[in-house]
């Protein structure tokens, strides 16, 4: 089996999180700023259930397509789950915590990966924009 993109993996990650309700969904392209990944998924739920929740459904997505996880930390307290999976590299916070770590500051000269239009159709069915 062809080896699979990392913009895949990461566009699967934040799908499966959307899938879960997750919030803030966000893809930071890594390749220029970070030497061991290439994408990093930042996404945000409301709750260690929810957390764990997100997680297990990417943890899944990610193996539906043949890319097993290397790595999984911070699942038992479920406040900040990372779910590393090499080219791509997942964190799973509670906002709170998103928050204080500020993730999108601290990687600011990280481009942003533009989010399929179900991404846009998902948002407007939840506000009704």
């Amino acid at each position: 089996m062809p080896r699979l993109s990392a913009k895949k993996m990461a566009l699967a990650a934040a799908i499966a999180a959307l899938d879960k309700k997750a919030e803030d969904i966000l893809i930071l392209d890594m390749k220029k700023t970070h030497p061991v990944t290439d994408y990093f998924v930042v996404v945000s739920g409301n709750s260690t259930t929810h957390l764990k929740a997100i997680a297990d459904a990417i943890i899944e997505a990610e193996e539906k397509i043949n890319v097993p996880e290397k790595k999984v930390e911070g699942k038992d307290s479920a406040t900040w789950i990372l779910l590393d999976f090499g080219q791509v590299v997942v964190h799973v916070f509670q906002e709170e915590i998103r928050r204080k770590y500020n993730l999108e500051e601290l990687w600011i000269n990280a481009p942003e990966l533009p989010l399929p239009d179900e991404f846009a159709e998902n948002k407007k069915l939840e506000t009704g924009k």
